[in-house]
């Protein structure tokens, strides 16, 4: 147990052997396509640095984020050794940065290729690039119109090196959603008219589905333990969270619990105040209806979830198991990241991105990078 691990008011694991065992689940399934990493929002929320030095030593050599501050500070980490791409594109006036950096721009609109287009002939150089294209999410990238422009001036391209062209699935967690089939129909279209050049359309969820794979896959949310479709998740677990007890009361019956007395008790019941809450990304929707568990044991929320601590009803849990100090299970064997965010009437997305940075977070094993590039929490 470390310092940070003590003063911290709940512990957050992250399992980096889990992470790179579902990055070749993934592999397999989807073979003999390749599998680039999606590590956005700071690895969704799990630390990008550390993420991506395990995928690179798994032999993952293509990351994709967001935004070009993700690529910044994601580059000074791991150097020149994985190609980082952008999945919103470039902001116009951030196309000097990016071809100083090497990103890689998703190109979504005719004004961004022709903005890219023109920084290429300032540099007199070729510019990598990915294309995408709108297959029905209608989010981003080129319509149906804007690739018959683009088709119309081919010339547009010249100054490109187009890497990669791509769509984005919008219901790959339901394998029976015709929508799959009809947009890998029209991407398969517009692919027509970009031969010899690699295709990526499937994501975590795409790349669970009964067909090929194009040429790459990129793998978000099954990486981090998520389920990729609905139904049973094959991936492993790699996030746990454990708060600590910080008091302990016995209640009479008719007594009330946190903000509002949402909740009152029609027995005597023991209570745990845990120090974690919404300001540390717990849901406040988990109010009264979430649950932690200590030593297997069901220990449901009670009351609203303040921002700094939320309480647990533990009369059915052993005395000796919950003490000041102790640890009890938010996410881990006896609760997994899908089960909470079904209580939350949420998806395990948002619980990842959502946990916050007052987490002593421990990583299995220690990445192996530099770790004073990294600013820790």
């Amino acid at each position: 147990m470390t310092a940070s691990d003590m003063t911290a008011g709940a512990i957050l694991g992250i399992d980096l052997d889990a992470i790179v065992d579902n990055y070749r689940l993934i592999k397999q399934r989807s073979a003999p396509a390749a599998v680039a990493a999606v590590v956005k929002a700071d690895a969704y929320g799990l630390g990008a640095m550390q993420v991506v030095a395990a995928l690179q030593n798994a032999g993952c050599r293509l990351f994709f984020v967001a935004h070009l501050s993700e690529a910044i500070a994601l580059r000074e980490a791991i150097g020149n050794g994985a190609e980082i791409a952008l999945l919103n594109g470039l902001q116009p006036g951030a196309e000097p940065a990016c071809a100083e950096l090497g990103a890689v721009p998703v190109l979504n609109s005719l004004d961004q290729i022709g903005r890219w287009t023109e920084q290429a002939e300032a540099l007199n150089m070729r510019l990598p690039c990915m294309i995408q294209f709108d297959t029905g999410m209608s989010r981003l990238g080129l319509s149906s119109d804007e690739v018959q422009a683009l088709l119309g001036r081919r010339t547009a391209l010249d100054g490109l090196d187009v890497r990669l062209v791509m769509s984005h699935l919008a219901c790959a967690d339901d394998p029976e959603d015709p929508s799959n089939r009809d947009q890998a129909r029209a991407f398969d279209a517009f692919c027509a008219h970009f031969p010899d050049i690699p295709r990526s359309l499937d994501n975590s969820g795409g790349a669970m589905l009964a067909r090929a794979h194009y040429d790459v896959v990129r793998a978000g949310i099954a990486l981090y333990g998520g389920a990729p479709q609905n139904g049973p998740n094959p991936m492993r677990p790699a996030v746990t969270l454990h708060a600590r007890v910080i008091q302990l009361r016995t209640v009479a019956a008719g007594a009330g619990v946190g903000y509002g007395l949402t909740h009152r008790f029609d027995r005597p019941a023991r209570l745990a105040t845990l120090s974690i809450g919404y300001a540390d990304g717990w849901p406040r929707s988990l109010s009264n209806r979430g649950a932690a568990h200590v030593a297997g044991h069901r220990a449901p929320i009670v009351g609203r979830i303040s921002m700094d601590s939320l309480t647990i009803d533990v009369s059915n849990v052993p005395e000796h198991l919950v003490f000041p100090g102790s640890l009890v299970e938010l996410l881990g064997p006896h609760q997994s990241l899908d089960d909470v965010a079904r209580d939350a009437g949420t998806i395990s997305y948002e619980i990842l991105t959502q946990l916050g940075r007052r987490y002593a977070r421990t990583y299995l094993p220690s990445p192996s990078f530099d770790q004073q590039k990294v600013v820790q929490p």
